[in-house]
């Protein structure tokens, strides 16, 4: 199948290798679809969670700086060769979060998911889904909310319950796709179903939910206004399923991208699950496909195929563990390597009018913990030509300890060009960080 695409000289050179894959594809219009309408680049937003901290002693910088002049920490060198375009953000803590077991859950919410009076738990939207309502109306998904292929659901890996980073607008968690292969089927796969065969499923789907809404309707005012309250949620779920059927309805004739290469294995794990999801996500946004993903990350396989026995829990207490600590220094540059590499890879990639994708997309590394069970200035990496304002190459302290990560978030979407003014607990937008 790969032969398909190898037309010249210089896309001859793309290749994929299986087990520690690597996969070099040049941006191909033929792969193209909404994408060959657009006039010009969208802006993409990326968004990275690794689950748990990093090595408090050797990770994080102390000064305030350009890294050219401060340099780079042992954690962070693996960045060294894109030293000039990331941006470090300190003193950044999540306020919602109450809980440092519950990991992900509110990293991209900002919700206090224990302490909302009335409710045992509670979240609200997650960013990366306020962006994609604007960014992503003229494509075939919305968003993509990848999750991690941990053995032990990711219970074990920093994230906490939850499916994946991403929340709907009534605090319901998406579900994520978890393999390389589920994720290579949704962007790939075309339905066998006829387009009769389609149109008489969605219209079975929007009969079943026709009927559950006459039927909630009509019980509602019966119901206390704690019911009423738990009744409008669950019809908020049911208007967000509807627009699901109506884009699956808008794209039913128009084919998918053609797969670049076969289905990878069903069982990738670790690195190689994270190289190969890394690179189907740019062929996602090559394609425009979608322009907002999240990506929940595996750790426990990660460490594992490290050769760490460590699960990725007991390794954040590594405190005077000298083991420990240094299984916890290799885990950070293993994480960032492969940070690294996802940059080499978009910086590779050619967009819909020839320019780098790289250029085009504002990409968020982090996590909700600092480092063991931290929930205080927590780390935060940006990068991409996306954000235009941006100062890139340097380490930058905020002037206010425990700033909200509501603000880095509200700043990341005015860059991406989504109008908003306000963001969860947001107090402002972090203006340190913009020209």
């Amino acid at each position: 199948m790969m032969a398909n695409f190898i037309t010249n000289s210089q896309t001859r050179r793309s290749f994929l290798r299986v087990g520690t894959s690597i996969l070099a594809l040049p941006f191909l219009e033929t792969m193209a679809s909404a994408a060959a309408t657009t006039a010009e680049p969208p802006k993409r937003m990326v968004f990275l969670g690794t689950g748990f901290g990093f090595t408090k002693d050797t990770f994080y910088p102390s000064q305030d700086g350009r890294f050219s002049e401060i340099g780079l920490t042992d954690g962070l060198n693996s960045l060294a060769r894109h030293q000039d375009d990331i941006t470090m953000v300190s003193r950044l803590t999540n306020l919602g979060a109450s809980n440092p077991h519950g990991g992900s859950v509110s990293y991209l919410t900002g919700a206090n998911v224990a302490g909302t009076p009335g409710k045992r738990f509670f979240n609200s939207v997650s960013c990366d889904q306020i962006a994609a309502k604007h960014l992503g109306k003229n494509t075939r998904f919305q968003s993509l909310s990848l999750s991690a292929n941990e053995s032990d659901g990711g219970q074990n890996s920093g994230h906490g319950p939850g499916l994946s980073l991403s929340w709907d607008d009534s605090g319901n968690p998406i579900p994520g796709i978890k393999r390389p292969l589920d994720l290579f089927r949704t962007l790939f796969a075309n339905p066998e179903d006829t387009r009769e065969e389609l149109d008489a499923r969605l219209l079975k789907q929007q009969s079943i939910l026709d009927i559950v809404k006459v039927g909630g309707g009509a019980m509602n005012d019966r119901l206390s206004k704690r019911d009423q309250l738990k009744l409008d949620e669950y019809f908020s779920g049911i208007r967000q399923i509807e627009q699901g059927l109506a884009r699956q309805a808008r794209w039913a004739d128009i084919p998918k991208p053609d797969a670049p290469f076969d289905e990878p294995g069903s069982s990738l794990t670790g690195e190689d699950e994270i190289k190969m999801m890394y690179e189907m996500m740019i062929i996602a946004m090559q394609t425009d496909s979608t322009r907002i993903i999240s990506y929940r990350q595996p750790v426990c396989s990660v460490l594992e195929g490290m050769g760490i026995t460590l699960k990725a829990h007991s390794l954040s207490h590594y405190g005077f563990s000298e083991p420990r600590k240094l299984a916890s220094q290799k885990r950070d540059q293993k994480t960032t390597e492969l940070f690294a590499h996802f940059i080499d890879r978009m910086k590779a990639a050619k967009d819909i009018d020839g320019s780098r994708l790289y250029d085009n997309c504002i990409v968020s590394f982090g996590t909700n913990l600092r480092s063991g069970h931290e929930l205080q200035d927590v780390p935060a990496i940006v990068t991409g030509g996306g954000a235009k304002d941006l100062k890139h190459g340097r380490h930058i302290i905020l002037p206010k300890k425990d700033t909200p990560l509501a603000n880095y978030w509200l700043t990341l979407m005015q860059q991406a060009g989504v109008p908003i003014e306000q963001f969860s607990h947001s107090t402002g937008t972090t203006s340190e960080i913009l020209t």
